[in-house]
């Protein structure tokens, strides 16, 4: 039977249709007048058949006719038509605004705002890089770094702005199509999320990071194990550029998951190598290993078996000891990942319970910094690439990620926006409105991923080109080399400091030089850390909590 919710959305074109034939029916039964509501319903039934087979608008694809109100009141009036491209008035003032510049920058208009910033300057947390009186022009925004040790045999030469992790089966099959052929066109990398790697992925020919969850989807066995056999034939894609371990996301850092047998599509099945008909769990943690020595070991398994391409994982902060427990154990085994990304716990999903979304994990400012001063406390800084998520979505948020430790950066919801996310927040039910976040197939045919895919890579484009202007204007002539003081802050009481008194670069080697003063703690949480296990020590809770 068919979901009356789909045929609802046609119901209004449905109407003016049938409105159309009445009309036409009165005219030559009863009189000529009814020319006039057969013009005028005709019309409008011409208007719905062209909303139906535009490629644009995801919005008028799904709701024909109906769907045009949006861009009505959006013309009356600059203030209402703001209102509604950044969503309600109860929403956060980061999304409104962010989604109103990925928008501009997607579809190629100018950014540009009169009457000067809306934030308020004088509110505490609020930052802006410094600029300098001899600014530099930037031709060439084309930032990219390479990624890979001396253990790497194939590094990878990455742009400094990716898409993050985003699987098959919480976005539809037209969403990571039009992700993936804005990646290829823009040269820069789609992380698959732990979902495993789709057709659409492959199709769209876009450089991918295969991204690896304790489901170990795509390379797993039948009892959900890890199989080293899968994973090389996976990992052997010339598309596949490198590795990520996911040990945890920000949005639910801890938690597992679980797709339920009803969403498991023949799709799903085969991307994932998982059964139809059985709910589909991806466990809290990793089976393949359960402390730091045998994370690394596995790691170095994963390098081996991909033939050399860059390996390392991701998480979002929580006990501030394990991350320390797993970079003693790089230490004790001598194996050092390529990569590591820190995830922030501002970052999305489609479905978290609400108090892992607000209160677990660390933020990814602190998480970064955390991690950066570890690894420059342990000597190893200078072998690993940082990479940062978690709310990334302009110029600005890549410059100060970048300043506090950051190589490079990942953005789902931005390059979402770009597809035309409106963030309904309707991914958990299968009835995104705009065909981003659903396995509806009738839903999902309103994301044109040709239309879509040149929008992908004109936001990147455009984020990029706006980096290259703001680098420019604090005198850098690329945006890796900004630094901590390269940014202000203002603190609660209204006075301001500097980047990096707030967020200071800690000595390198100090963790390891039993001479060298403690700085900020750390010390003490290393001395507690150990590369055997991640269980705390007896004395943990006698003296501070990590």
């Amino acid at each position: 039977m068919m979901d009356p919710t789909k045929l609802a959305r046609f119901s209004t074109f449905a109407g003016v249709v049938a409105l159309t034939v009445l009309s036409f029916l009165a005219m030559l039964i009863w009189s000529g007048w009814f020319v006039l509501p057969l013009v005028f319903f005709g019309a409008l039934s011409a208007l719905g058949w062209n909303d139906i087979r535009q490629p644009q608008h995801s919005i008028l694809r799904n709701y024909p006719v109906l769907g045009h109100m949006r861009f009505l009141f959006e013309g009356i009036r600059p203030e209402i038509r703001q209102y509604l491209i950044e969503s309600d008035q109860d929403e956060e003032p980061f999304s409104r605004d962010a989604r109103s510049l990925v928008y501009q920058r997607a579809k190629g208009q100018e950014d540009a705002r009169p009457f000067g910033t809306r934030m308020r300057v004088y509110d505490a947390g609020y930052s802006w890089v410094t600029h300098s009186v001899k600014p530099v022009h930037i031709a060439d925004t084309d930032f990219r770094i390479t990624i890979g040790n001396k253990d790497c045999k194939k590094p990878y030469s990455s742009s400094i702005y990716n898409i993050s992790a985003m699987s098959f089966g919480s976005l539809s099959a037209n969403a990571i199509s039009a992700l993936n052929m804005g990646a290829a066109k823009g040269k820069f990398a789609h992380d698959t999320g732990e979902g495993g790697i789709s057709r659409y992925h492959r199709e769209g020919g876009g450089d991918l990071i295969y991204e690896i969850g304790s489901g170990y989807f795509g390379c797993r066995t039948k009892d959900g194990q890890f199989s080293p056999e899968k994973f090389t034939e996976q990992a052997a894609r010339d598309q596949v550029k490198m590795i990520e371990l996911k040990l945890s996301q920000g949005a639910k850092p801890g938690h597992g998951g679980m797709l339920p047998a009803a969403k498991i599509t023949k799709e799903i099945s085969d991307a994932r190598d998982i059964p139809m008909g059985v709910d589909c769990v991806s466990p809290a943690s990793h089976s393949a290993f359960s402390t730091p020595m045998e994370m690394m070991q596995f790691l170095g398994r994963l390098r081996e078996l991909s033939g050399g391409k860059p390996v390392g994982f991701k998480l979002c902060i929580g006990h501030q000891r394990e991350f320390m427990c797993i970079v003693k154990a790089m230490l004790e085994t001598g194996i050092i990942p390529d990569f590591i990304v820190v995830d922030g716990t501002e970052g999305g999903t489609g479905a978290a319970p609400l108090e892992f979304a607000n209160h677990v994990g660390m933020p990814m400012v602190e998480g970064l910094t955390f991690v950066h001063n570890t690894l420059r406390g342990a000597g190893i800084r200078d072998q690993i690439k940082l990479g940062a998520a978690g709310k990334i979505v302009s110029a600005f948020d890549i410059a100060r990620a970048l300043a506090l430790g950051a190589d490079w950066c990942n953005s789902a919801r931005g390059f979402m926006f770009a597809i035309g996310c409106i963030q309904a927040q309707a991914c958990h039910t299968n009835h995104c409105p705009v065909g981003v976040a659903t396995q509806d197939s009738m839903r999902a045919r309103a994301l044109d991923p040709t239309h879509k895919s040149v929008r992908v890579a004109r936001f990147h484009r455009n984020t990029l080109a706006a980096l290259g202007e703001m680098s420019g204007a604090a005198g850098l002539s690329n945006p890796c080399d900004f630094l901590p003081h390269h940014l202000m802050q203002r603190q609660s009481d209204r006075s301001m400091v500097q980047g990096n008194r707030a967020f200071p670069y800690l000595p390198v080697g100090f963790l390891v030089d039993p001479d060298a003063a403690d700085h900020l703690g750390y010390k003490e949480r290393w001395s507690r850390a150990s590369a055997e296990t991640f269980t705390p020590p007896e004395t943990e809770f006698s003296v501070i909590a990590s």
